[in-house]
C-alpha cells in the first residue's frame, strides 16, 4: 500500500499566520498535481482511496482546510470563508509546484471544496487545467444550508468512539450505503479523543459563525457571484451530483451544463449529498476524467 507524506505550509489571513496541513501521495517530483479538497466539516483523509488510485498518474495533494483536522484554527473566525480558502490554496499550489511550470494542476472538490475550486478556476491566470465539482453549484438550497449550519455549531461529545461513529453515520446517511469498515474510517478521520477522554469532532466549532451571519441579501449576492465565477471557467469540467442531493438540485445541475465550462453531468443513483468516492465505480469515474481517458 502506498503511504502519504504528511506536510504543512504556512499561510496568512488578515488576523495573522496559520498552518495548513496536507497529505501528499505519489512521486514527489511528478509535475502533474491533483488537489483534492473536502467538504465543510470533513478532512483531506476523505480522499485516501481516491489518492491511492490516482497517485500513479498524479502527485495527489489532500489538504485539511484551515479550521479542520491537523490544520490550525483561525484567530478570527470571520475569515472562515471561500476567499480565505482560495488564498490558502494558492499558497499551497505555489509550494507543491515550486520548481516546475505549475501549469498542470487538476482539482477535485467535494461540496465546499467544489466552491473553492470554482472560485479558483474562474480567476485569470488560474493554474487549474481540469476540474471535478462534486455535488455543489452556484445555487445553494436554503434549508440545506440551515441544516449544515446547525450541525456545524453543535458542541457534541461522545463517551466512546462507538458513540461518535454512530453519530457520524447518522448525520452522514446521505453519503449512501457504505460497509462497516468504510463507516469506521469516515468517522475515525473526523473524530478525536479529548483530554477528558471523550470523543469530539475534529474541527473548530466557530466554523458555524459565518453561516449564522448570512442574510437573504447576502445569499443573493453570493449566488450571483458564484454564477459569474462559473461562467468564467473554461477548463474541462466534470459535474457530479448525488441523485437525492438536497444541496445541488437536478434543475441547477442541468443549468450548469448549459453555461460556463458546460460540463459533463453524472448523477449517481442511491446517493445524496455527497458522493464519497471511496467505491470502485466512483473512483473509476474520476480516474477516467482526470487522466483524460476517453476525453
Amino acid at each position: 500500500m502506498v503511504e502519504p507524506r504528511l506536510k504543512s505550509v504556512q499561510c496568512t489571513s488578515p488576523a495573522g499566520l496559520h498552518r495548513v496541513a496536507y497529505k501528499e501521495w505519489g512521486d514527489a517530483d511528478n509535475p502533474r498535481v491533483l488537489l483534492c479538497v473536502h467538504g465543510v466539516t470533513r478532512v483531506g483523509a476523505d480522499f485516501d482511496h481516491l489518492a491511492q488510485a490516482l497517485c500513479d498518474t498524479y502527485r495527489v495533494v489532500c489538504p485539511d482546510i484551515v479550521g479542520r483536522g491537523r490544520s490550525d484554527r483561525l484567530r478570527d473566525p470571520a475569515y472562515y470563508t471561500v476567499p480565505q480558502y482560495v488564498a490558502d490554496m494558492v499558497t499551497l499550489i505555489a509550494r507543491v509546484t515550486a520548481g516546475s511550470a505549475g501549469e498542470d494542476v487538476a482539482w477535485f472538490g467535494t461540496s465546499m471544496g467544489g466552491l473553492i475550486g470554482m472560485a479558483l478556476a474562474a480567476l485569470e491566470g488560474t493554474p487549474i487545467r481540469r476540474l471535478v465539482i462534486n455535488d455543489i453549484g452556484p445555487v445553494l438550497d436554503g434549508a440545506a444550508l440551515q441544516r449544515i449550519g446547525d450541525y456545524i455549531g453543535q458542541d457534541v461529545r461522545f463517551p466512546s468512539f462507538a458513540a461518535g461513529e454512530q453519530f457520524v453515520k447518522d448525520v452522514s446517511a446521505s453519503f449512501g450505503p457504505h460497509s462497516a469498515d468504510e463507516w469506521n474510517k469516515l468517522a475515525r478521520d473526523v473524530l478525536r479523543q479529548g483530554d477528558d477522554g471523550q470523543w469530539e469532532r475534529h474541527y473548530d466549532l466557530n466554523l458555524a459563525l459565518p453561516f449564522r451571519a448570512i442574510t437573504v441579501e447576502r445569499a443573493a449576492e453570493d449566488e450571483a457571484a458564484l454564477w459569474a465565477a462559473w461562467d468564467a471557467i473554461t477548463c474541462p469540467t466534470l459535474l457530479v451530483r448525488g441523485e437525492h442531493s438536497d444541496l445541488l438540485s437536478h434543475a441547477t445541475a442541468q443549468q450548469m451544463t448549459t453555461r460556463g465550462p458546460r460540463p459533463r453531468l453524472v448523477e449517481l443513483a442511491g446517493v445524496g449529498h455527497a458522493p464519497t468516492f471511496v467505491h470502485a465505480d466512483q473512483i473509476a469515474l474520476a480516474r477516467e476524467f482526470l487522466t483524460g481517458v476517453g476525453s
